[in-house]
């Protein structure tokens, strides 16, 4: 299995310890994700000291205020590691008010441009108030309009009268462990709808723990809790879901 989202620099624990569990359970690739000037070499850091580890550099649109042409050159610089393997996260907020519209859209606009410079995956994050489509909307017009051609992972997809959207576009969606909770019918539905060479799983860790670990802090070992409901959706075996989504991610982030 694979965790193609965490943020392994604010899990609990050592983090070799974190990364012995994941194996245990199976998990044997993972991306951590930066998401701002102190994060991003962390992410790197921790993919040198584990092999299972791998990075993503980007800046999180909550965290966007004042993006410069310096955060941009920092971004570029780290992103030619050998172990950073997208850009991101990055893509639009407009649920908290970490960062002005501005900012996040001058951040996400330098981000793709990054990303077709090197080749990379763009990981998104996408999130709007309740009953708005806003940054969503937004998103996949940006997307369409200056990333055609580029891989793109909508990461702790929520969007699921969208999925078609995504599918016709070639767009990887990753689910996350909210897909777990009783509420998320339509999440569910979604999971089931996704191409298979198009679908990830992922953590979000530490947040967003599946449902039989809720009020705990999350951690890449319970990715499994998560595969195991959209295996279960999609009709086919957790084996058989472990191969698609690590197929999948090795195509998309070449490990």
């Amino acid at each position: 299995m694979i965790d193609s989202h965490t943020h392994l620099f604010l899990c609990d624990g050592k983090e070799a310890d974190v990364v012995a569990a994941a194996g245990a359970a199976g998990v044997g690739r993972m991306l951590s994700v930066g998401m701002d000037a102190e994060t991003n070499p962390a992410a790197i850091a921790g993919a040198e000291r584990c092999e299972a580890v791998f990075a993503a550099v980007g800046r999180h649109p909550n965290e966007a205020t004042g993006f410069d042409d310096a955060a941009v050159a920092e971004i570029a610089r780290l992103a030619v590691h050998e172990k950073v393997r997208a850009i991101g996260e990055t893509g639009l907020d407009y649920y908290r008010d970490g960062a002005s519209p501005a900012d996040q859209r001058r951040a996400f606009a330098a981000q793709i441009e990054i990303a077709g410079e090197l080749d990379l995956p763009i990981v998104i994050h996408a999130r709007d108030p309740e009953g708005s489509s806003e940054a969503v909307d937004e998103i996949f017009a940006t997307l369409d309009a200056r990333a055609a051609g580029q891989p793109v992972i909508l990461h702790c997809f929520s969007a699921p009268d969208r999925v078609a959207d995504a599918a016709e576009r070639g767009w990887y969606c990753s689910f996350a462990g909210n897909v777990t909770y009783p509420s998320a019918k339509q999440l569910r539905f979604a999971a089931a709808k996704v191409p298979e060479d198009r679908i990830l799983v992922e953590t979000d860790a530490p947040y967003l723990s599946p449902q039989p670990l809720r009020g705990k802090r999350n951690e890449p070992a319970n990715v499994v809790e998560t595969a195991k409901v959209v295996a279960a959706e999609r009709g086919v075996s957790y084996a058989d879901l472990e191969r698609t989504v690590e197929a999948n991610a090795r195509a998309l982030f070449g490990w």
